[in-house]
């Protein structure tokens, strides 16, 4: 019995002496069992660094890499001298004129290498539910997802602004794209549309001049 009083007087000062009173205040920091990695070796920025060739640790952003933010940041980001034309450009950036009414045509130079962009990003973010001709039948349709059918007449005679603020803003189950796709990328979307939408509904003999200039044929 003597023996086992001197175990359990024993456990209870280790006890205390190694977890202390409860309540009690200390400086110390708290015994950690299990970290869960919550201090780790990393990397600081702006910090040298002889891994790398050029001594820092901070890497050039890779090519290709989706811009974070929505472009109207800049001017935090960047001295008072920078200037940008269209940073604050409602056309381009919104699809939309001063007055908040829809934008009709493409508000940027159209060119053939335009069109190959937005067949790029459109096949990137747009097919797999609008599918590949744009008619709605993407692969997400047997799920019962249903994308819209740009051949529609309704959304043959939009505004091209309107195509560009669903992008931007999404619709429905659509999500909005502006944190993923650049407006200029967006407006070049906008123009594979409206060929695709041409592709359907007519033939290289019924396309005016003007149609061929604007999609660059």
């Amino acid at each position: 019995m003597r023996i086992f009083l001197a175990i359990y007087v024993f456990a209870i000062i280790a006890a205390v002496s190694i977890l202390g009173f409860r309540g009690s205040i200390s400086t110390k920091p708290p015994l950690e069992v299990f970290p869960d990695m919550d201090r780790q070796a990393r990397y600081k920025p702006q910090a040298e660094n002889d891994f790398f060739a050029d001594g820092r640790n901070d890497r050039q952003v890779p090519a290709g890499t989706v811009a974070r933010g929505d472009y109207f940041n800049q001017v935090e980001v960047f001295s008072e001298d920078f200037e940008d034309p269209r940073l604050g450009d409602t056309v381009f950036n919104q699809g939309k004129n001063a007055d908040g009414s829809l934008v009709k045509k493409i508000p940027v130079e159209v060119s053939y290498e335009l069109i190959q962009q937005g067949k790029e990003k459109y096949d990137i973010f747009c097919s797999s539910c609008h599918g590949a001709a744009g008619d709605g039948n993407g692969v997400t349709k047997p799920y019962g997802v249903l994308a819209a059918n740009y051949h529609d007449a309704r959304l043959r005679s939009v505004e091209d602004g309107h195509i560009f603020d669903v992008i931007t803003n999404g619709k429905g189950l659509m999500l909005p794209f502006n944190d993923r796709i650049s407006p200029e990328e967006r407006w070049a979307i906008v123009l594979y549309v409206r060929a695709l939408q041409l592709s359907q509904n007519a033939n290289a003999e019924e396309l005016t001049a003007v149609q061929r200039t604007e999609l660059g044929l």
